[in-house]
């Protein structure tokens, strides 16, 4: 009974995120991670416009990703309030298809003091026997000091720690812990 009780718990918990370096050179790379979830895709792309509720607070300025908002207008912004008044402008909203997907361009984290432009795409499609495929893409080209070969790995796996964190909330309620290691 309990490795039927352990097998249902299983089928009810997202697909792991998967990640994909599709290419990185010295001027930029290309980078994939997408995640099967058993909601449905209007919950999903509603959860991908409340990254407050799923981006881990360790990859924020602020420590809190509850600052965090997603603005999905003509000019708007993935921004995060500071203390004291303080703000950081991460990412411009440039497209929004309701529903199917929200294209970014910017640089995120360590990525804003480089020379570089980035566009960072979140679609969702249906899944193949129910619930919702999130994929998240982001390219970045440029003038990196180190090289995208450098950069690609590092933010890949970022990048795959927020797909992981949002496929867990979406079927759990609850972003996934950081796993230790």
């Amino acid at each position: 009974m309990k490795s039927l009780f352990l097998g249902a718990l299983a089928a009810l918990i997202a697909v792991p995120a998967v990640a994909e370096v599709k290419s990185a050179t010295p001027q930029g790379f290309e980078l994939v991670q997408s995640v099967t979830v058993h909601a449905s895709p209007q919950q999903a792309y509603a959860a991908l416009t409340k990254p407050q509720r799923w981006w881990d607070p360790e990859h924020t300025f602020s420590g809190d990703a509850a600052n965090l908002s997603l603005t999905l207008k003509p000019g708007g912004c993935y921004c995060e309030k500071l203390k004291d008044g303080g703000w950081a402008h991460h990412m411009d909203v440039t497209m929004v298809i309701p529903g199917a997907s929200i294209e970014l361009h910017g640089g995120l984290g360590p990525l804003r003091s480089e020379g570089v432009a980035g566009v960072l795409r979140w679609s969702v499609k249906p899944a193949e026997g129910g619930g919702a495929t999130v994929t998240q893409s982001y390219v970045i080209g440029g003038y990196l000091r180190q090289g995208g070969e450098h950069w690609a790995p590092i933010v890949d796996a970022v990048l795959q720690e927020q797909m992981t964190r949002l496929g867990s909330l979406l079927d759990t309620g609850k972003p996934a812990a950081k796993q230790p290691g």
